[in-house]
């Protein structure tokens, strides 16, 4: 299943429908220095707002929704989300 992705601009919390992405003003400058956050990801399915890394942010690496009661997962790919289909 693909969900479409939705960027802003501006940081706003109130704006961050499920699916929308806000790229870091000082993106590359936090967390590993091999993997450094990107980005802010609203879950498509829940709304809960996570930090991405850059290999998530270009689709290397796979999402997992930190939600205590979502466990959606997905991957970032051609500007879409990509639902992980269960193995």
């Amino acid at each position: 299943m693909v969900a479409d992705l939705s960027f802003i601009e501006e940081w706003i919390p109130e704006q961050m429908d499920p699916g929308t992405v806000f790229v870091l003003e000082n993106a590359g400058t936090l967390g590993e220095a091999q993997n450094p956050y990107w980005a802010v990801l609203s879950c498509p399915d829940c709304g809960s707002v996570g930090l991405i890394t850059r290999a998530q942010f270009h689709g290397l690496e796979a999402m997992i929704c930190g939600a205590d009661d979502c466990s959606s997962q997905y991957f970032l790919r051609d500007g879409n989300l990509r639902y992980r289909q269960p193995s």
